[in-house]
């Protein structure tokens, strides 16, 4: 769902718009190029489709990366305390957009450091509850951008694996406490499981070590499936 009904000819007056705002200094140099801040609260190596098609879509729009925009890419690598400090830093860089990626919490880090710099997020909540917008119809002030539905998805995800595995006794459930939406993840799966009279086992993990424990314990516990 589209938060403001952002469009491709919208974006283009955005992105346009916010290039023409720089300061006259800036835009006198021929050099210089509106820079797109994308920001990510994960790794750049397993996110690299995202990036892909990220730099897609913009070409897209006639955008090219080292022709007519730059783009500038802050990575959290998982440390979600981070992400305030990245947007930061973006902001000094007088970004153009910033290109909040990777649910919520990036959305929130942006939101928090400018208020004028255009945001657009991608994320799973409902960001009308989680304050990121005004409404759906009617953001407000500097952000808005795509929501996924996800928490809708919990109750497929775990019907999908009792299709696959209709005699499945117990289903594990992985997740992770640093990120700020797994209380969210955990209650959804937890609702759907109750309704379908099936029982969990919620592991949490967060680093290489606990993931190593989350999996022997799983295997211990005689899980019959795993939902990540």
């Amino acid at each position: 769902m589209q938060v403001g009904q952002l469009k491709r000819r919208e974006f283009i007056t955005l992105l346009g718009g916010a290039a023409a705002a720089w300061p006259f200094a800036a835009r006198a140099q021929p050099a210089t190029m509106p820079v797109v801040g994308f920001l990510n609260p994960g790794f750049p190596e397993p996110s690299s489709f995202l990036v892909a098609a990220f730099r897609e879509g913009l070409r897209e729009l006639s955008y090219l990366d080292g022709q007519n925009i730059a783009i500038e890419y802050r990575w959290a690598k998982g440390r979600y305390d981070q992400l305030k400090m990245l947007a930061a830093d973006l902001v000094q860089h007088q970004v153009a957009v910033i290109a909040a990626t990777g649910g919520g919490v990036s959305a929130q880090a942006a939101k928090a450091a400018t208020a004028t710099i255009p945001i657009v997020f991608n994320v799973g909540e409902d960001p009308v509850k989680s304050g990121l917008v005004v409404s759906f119809n009617r953001p407000g002030g500097n952000i808005t951008g795509v929501n996924t539905l996800s928490p809708a998805l919990e109750p497929k995800r775990l019907g999908l694996l009792r299709e696959l595995l209709p005699k499945a006794t117990v289903i594990a459930v992985l997740l992770n406490p640093a990120n700020p939406d797994a209380d969210l993840q955990q209650r959804d799966v937890e609702v759907a499981a109750a309704a379908l009279g099936q029982q969990l086992l919620i592991f949490n993990a967060s680093s290489d070590t606990e993931l190593e424990r989350a999996f022997s314990s799983l295997v211990q516990q005689r899980a019959d499936a795993l939902l990540v």
